[in-house]
């Protein structure tokens, strides 16, 4: 496990419990006593850290290379019934952007989330959770085949932003990110969006309009995300006291 800097009394108090733990299976004595006390330090210090915690330290937890990324999420919601679909039927598959068909109990839904790495190498197959252009068309196309099925979607974000690349701009990056946003706006299935991190810029926009928008602890949005949340929940609200009046 890997830990922030504030996070170093925690890791020293682990050390020491594992210590204690394998001196007491080594020698063939009780420690119970001696990792109490322990635990009951370390339970005290991680209420005392994480219940201070800054602005820039909420931060830093939702980048934490510990925290659970999209795969994670949707694997334990729907065990093995995950079916991933690639591609966005024009130029490739992008890494970054996942997407496919689970189910959780009986009801199955779309799944759709940018993915980032655990270490070096699938950090750079991820390309750090940045999607190109055809990641977030590849997203419009799953979102499209759920609402043709009438299948409710749920989209998970964790992304520090769009790809900012030369060609991911001549690819139209801006256009794929404004293109979801219009189409999710008017999509007749039900959408649920998770905040599970970094909620950053375009690269959440493109996949963060929903009827319902949930947010984990420690994970942070930009501004103009919830300005986009409320002219949404605003439109909707007109159209359903439009629709009220015309009956």
């Amino acid at each position: 496990m890997e830990y922030l800097e504030f996070e170093l009394p925690i890791k020293e108090l682990h050390e020491q419990l594992k210590k204690c733990d394998l001196i007491g299976a080594e020698n063939e004595i009780d420690v119970s006593e001696t990792s109490a006390q322990i635990e009951k330090k370390l339970k005290k210090v991680k209420k005392e850290i994480y219940g201070n915690l800054s602005a820039w330290q909420r931060v830093q937890l939702s980048r934490h290379p510990s925290r659970p990324y999209t795969l994670d999420y949707i694997k334990a919601m729907t065990e093995d019934s995950f079916l991933e679909l690639h591609g966005d039927r024009n130029v490739s598959d992008d890494k970054a952007m996942i997407g496919g068909l689970g189910k959780i109990n009986d009801q199955s839904f779309m799944f759709v989330g940018t993915q980032k790495g655990y270490n070096t190498k699938t950090r750079q197959y991820r390309n750090f959770g940045m999607s190109n252009p055809e990641g977030y068309r590849k997203a419009l196309r799953l979102m499209k085949s759920a609402e043709k099925f009438n299948i409710p979607i749920v989209t998970l974000i964790d992304t520090p932003g769009a790809f900012p690349g030369l060609e991911a701009e001549e690819r139209g990056q801006g256009e794929a990110i404004a293109r979801n946003i219009f189409e999710m706006m008017s999509l007749s299935v039900p959408i649920i969006v998770v905040i599970i991190g970094e909620g950053a810029s375009g690269g959440a926009l493109g996949i963060g309009v929903g009827d319902h928008v949930f947010m984990l602890e420690n994970t942070w949005v930009l501004g103009h995300f919830s300005r986009i949340m409320f002219f949404h929940t605003m439109e909707k609200l007109g159209a359903q006291r439009g629709s009220s009046r015309s009956s």
